[in-house]
């Protein structure tokens, strides 16, 4: 039986990206999935591409940055199936540009606000369900919350604050049976880049890396799904990732060189 099978599952970001793959493969394994994001819409377009492989599936358009938002999200999926047993924070935003030439501060505000904050107020409405359901929580950190990386400051220092807060709270929630499985995946095909807010706190419409030659959304969610059934701490989905965190111990400026390289920073 597929490790997920029925379980009931709210995923923030998911009408895109990662997220959106990340729904479609736990949607083949039977899930009862509550699907997060802005955009109604595109939500509905996920949840129908569920459906059709055989999930349970409610949108609730929500803006995770909103703290009444994230408790009606948690109550609806509790209400529609009666318990939760995991939640996915991997609702994101990022920045692209140096910080010297940042000319809006909101920018730094809103990935606070959204990337970890927005973390931080779902799982609190979430948990004493899951610990019900001695269930799982998990966030969508990145590379970037393991060592610094240039144009993406803001960003980094928001994913860092994640791995800060769910390293501490899974310590917290030992004995409880709740697991903290957090997914730090390398630059990844999406439109978070696209999207990304330049100096001006605009998107930059395009993506400054060549998509080509980043993993694709569909493996890093099979890369996802493996660690969660597995309830493991930590997955890197790249030898990159892997080398740079052990690299900034070992030797720190070689860490910086594959982070300058990374994204091409002149």
């Amino acid at each position: 039986m597929p490790h997920f099978d029925g379980k009931a599952i709210v995923l923030t970001g998911a009408s895109s990206g990662i997220g959106r793959a990340l729904a479609l493969e736990l949607a083949m394994q039977h899930a009862r999935l509550v699907l997060a994001a802005r955009d109604a819409t595109r939500l509905e377009a996920v949840a129908a591409e569920c459906r059709a492989r055989g999930a349970q599936a409610l949108i609730v358009p929500t803006d995770v940055s909103d703290y009444e938002h994230c408790r009606a999200l948690v109550d609806r999926a509790v209400e529609r199936f009666g318990g939760l047993d995991v939640l996915i924070n991997n609702a994101g935003r990022a920045m692209w540009c140096r910080f010297d030439e940042l000319t809006e501060m909101r920018v730094m505000e809103d990935l606070m606000r959204v990337n970890y904050f927005g973390s931080v107020y779902c799982t609190h409405h979430a948990l004493p369900h899951l610990k019900r359901s001695k269930g799982l929580v998990v966030a969508t950190s990145s590379l970037a919350g393991l060592i610094g990386v240039p144009l993406l400051t803001g960003y980094a220092a928001s994913k860092h604050a994640m791995l800060g807060f769910f390293d501490s709270l899974r310590i917290e929630l030992q004995g409880t049976g709740v697991d903290v499985t957090v997914l730090a995946p390398d630059f990844v095909q999406s439109e978070i880049l696209p999207r990304a807010a330049g100096p001006d706190g605009q998107p930059i419409q395009e993506s400054p890396l060549d998509q080509s030659n980043l993993l694709s959304a569909e493996k890093c969610a099979r890369r996802m799904a493996k660690a969660m059934a597995r309830r493991r701490r930590l997955l890197l989905t790249s030898q990159r990732s892997a080398w740079a965190r052990w690299g900034r111990i070992v030797a720190p400026r070689v860490t910086d060189w594959i982070a300058l390289r990374a994204v091409g920073f002149r």
